[in-house]
């Protein structure tokens, strides 16, 4: 509305970007993994993975996921859009199907109009619809900074889920979107971002990632996960240490949204980019990337793209899969080896 702020400049970061950074995050919950979780709890905190999976009957599984965080743009229809997908996405990386959500809702009252905060909310709803479910409830408080986001719940057959814990050796990794949301974001934020880079961000981060359920029906997809605020290197490391294996990534195959690289190499990149590979960085090895490049791979992705481990026989159905759901820029971007000594990620050029 006139004469109120940019959504942007509400928020000390923006997106995804504003998660804790890996290496603190991991120090806060080291304690709670021993604590005891009961036998239907197939999938919890042990590996990172995108969603907690909970077994009710020999049939039905309850997925269950949260996600939230502060303006990444200035359009509050859009912040809610993609605040949305980027929470339903968990489900859909678990191989499960939507079935509601409860909306997360941290506003500035004072500051925010009630018409803009309504927008926000209505972008959510948009995003939810087109994911065929309903936002049946929620919770709201006055907050400093603007916050939107869902709990995202869906169902699964147990035997039908796909953790990020399940790739094996002489799998082709997939990735289904192209990086470089935080680059943008960060070029937007300081009014760098032309209409077309704003476009390109919008359509990547509004893209919900339908594909999950039909992949993990595939024989041969053996892992999943959505790469999101630790970049494309913090999720494939997850990847990697859960399933005991190492990941090689073949970094001139990774696709890229329009002029990201540019942007990176004058300087458009977040502070959580520097933030993610001070927490992994050193269990990463690159091979002749420059500094651009390196930003980029760590770059924080607001609902980014499905990362898939399958069988190379399956590859077919998984590209024609992704292909089918309107994913022109999936592709294959490394593969995964025997771990030796220990699990890691290696990426060259």
């Amino acid at each position: 509305m006139e004469g109120e702020p940019r959504l942007t400049s509400l928020s000390h970061g923006g997106g995804c970007g504003c998660k804790i950074a890996p290496g603190v995050l991991a120090e806060m919950l080291k304690g709670t993994a021993a604590l005891p979780v009961p036998a239907e709890l197939l999938v919890g905190i042990e590996t990172s993975d995108d969603a907690a999976v909970y077994q009710l009957s020999d049939d039905i599984a309850v997925v269950a996921t949260t996600d939230f965080f502060m303006p990444i743009v200035d359009d509050p229809h859009d912040f809610g859009r993609i605040a949305a997908t980027n929470a339903i996405s968990d489900v859909y990386a678990m191989g499960a199907g939507p079935i509601m959500a409860l909306a997360l809702v941290g506003m500035p009252v004072g500051v925010l109009s009630a018409a803009t905060i309504a927008r926000i909310l209505e972008g959510g709803a948009a995003a939810a619809g087109a994911a065929g479910i309903p936002i049946a409830g929620g919770h709201s408080i006055d907050s400093v900074e603007a916050i939107y986001g869902l709990v995202a719940l869906g169902v699964i057959h147990p035997a039908g889920v796909r953790t990020n814990r399940g790739a094996r050796p002489d799998d082709v990794l997939v990735l289904g979107k192209p990086l470089g949301v935080g680059v943008l974001s960060a070029a937007l934020k300081k009014g760098a971002l032309d209409d077309a880079g704003y476009a390109a961000m919008i359509a990547s981060t509004t893209q919900l990632n339908t594909p999950g359920p039909d992949l993990a029906g595939i024989e041969g997809v053996h892992a999943m996960t959505d790469v999101t605020g630790f970049g494309l290197a913090g999720h494939a490391l997850e990847m990697a240490r859960g399933s005991g294996c190492s990941i090689v990534i073949d970094w001139p195959a990774v696709a890229l949204l329009p002029g990201v690289r540019q942007l990176a190499a004058t300087g458009f990149v977040t502070g959580a980019s520097a933030r993610n590979w001070q927490g992994y960085g050193a269990e990463i090895r690159l091979q002749d990337l420059t500094a651009e490049d390196q930003a980029l791979l760590t770059d924080p992705q607001t609902s980014g793209g499905l990362l898939v481990c399958c069988a190379p026989e399956a590859l077919g159905a998984v590209m024609d899969c992704f292909a089918r759901h309107g994913f022109d820029s999936a592709a294959v971007i490394g593969a995964v080896e025997a771990a030796g000594q220990a699990p890691r990620l290696t990426v060259s050029v």
